[in-house]
């Protein structure tokens, strides 16, 4: 058990009070699709996508790997509804 001693105010003796852990139960986010610089992923009540560029690539190539980037994923949804209509 986890929790914490205290000394208690009226009668000075230590006593043990427990943390109340509670297990957070949620829905984990599904893939839509793994993209080469991040992922497009759906919870309950979003669209989620990341992408994480290397720095060393440059502004220029980096903004078009953006680019690149925003056209898969916009591409994804498009197929999974697509998928889910049929």
């Amino acid at each position: 058990m986890e929790g914490s001693l205290r000394r208690d105010e009226w009668t000075g003796k230590v006593t043990f009070r427990a943390y109340n852990r509670q297990s957070r139960l949620y829905e984990k986010d599904v893939l839509v699709k793994k993209l080469p610089w991040g992922w497009v992923k759906e919870s309950l009540e979003r669209i989620k996508v990341h992408g994480s560029f290397p720095k060393n690539l440059g502004t220029a190539r980096v903004m078009e790997l953006l680019e690149e980037h925003t056209r898969e994923a916009k591409n994804a949804l498009i197929d999974r509804e697509i998928i889910n209509f049929y």
